[in-house]
C-alpha cells in the first residue's frame, strides 16, 4: 500500500490541493473547492474548539485524502460535530485510506463531541459511513448519518 501519513492541516494554504479539486469536480462534487473558498475567505477556518481538518499524505507528500470535523452549524447542541469536506482520490480508492482518515477524525472528534453527523448522498458514501457504525437517519438537522461517540 505504499507509506502513508495522516497530518493535522494548521494551514490549508500550504497545502496543494489542485488534483482533488479536479477530481472532485469531474465527479460532480463542488465541496473540495468550496473548502478551498471557505478556508480563504475565513468562512471556514477550522479553528474553533474541537475542530481539525485532516489530510492523508503519500510518500511524495502529495495530499490524497482530505477530511475535517467542525462543530455542526446546524445543530442546537453544541457538543455535535459534523464531518466535514471528505473526499479520497480516485486513484487511492478502496484501499484503506479513506478508512485510516476516517478513524483519525472520529477519534478527534470524540475528544470534544458526544455526536458526530454528515450529509451525503450517494450509494457508496452510505455503504462507506454505516461500515464504520454510522446510522442512516434524519434525527439531526441538515444530516444523513450520525453516530454516537461517548
Amino acid at each position: 500500500m505504499g507509506n502513508y501519513v495522516v497530518k493535522q492541516i494548521n494551514d490549508l494554504s500550504k497545502v496543494d490541493l489542485s488534483l482533488l479539486i479536479k477530481e472532485s469536480k469531474e465527479d460532480g462534487f463542488r465541496f473540495v473547492e468550496r473548502l478551498v473558498n471557505d478556508y480563504h475567505d475565513g468562512t471556514n477556518t477550522f479553528s474553533q474548539h474541537g475542530e481539525a481538518l485532516f489530510g492523508v499524505f503519500n510518500e511524495h507528500g502529495e495530499i490524497v485524502v482530505i477530511g475535517g470535523v467542525n462543530i455542526d452549524p446546524f445543530s442546537d447542541r453544541p457538543n455535535t460535530g459534523r464531518l466535514r469536506r471528505f473526499y479520497v482520490s480516485r486513484e487511492y480508492r478502496r484501499n484503506g485510506l479513506g478508512s485510516l482518515l476516517l478513524k483519525s477524525i472520529i477519534d478527534e472528534a470524540s475528544k470534544h463531541f458526544s455526536i458526530l453527523v454528515l450529509h451525503t448522498d450517494t450509494i457508496d458514501a452510505d455503504r462507506f459511513y454505516t461500515s464504520y457504525g454510522f446510522t442512516k437517519g434524519d434525527a439531526y438537522p441538515n444530516s444523513t448519518h450520525y453516530m454516537e461517540l461517548h
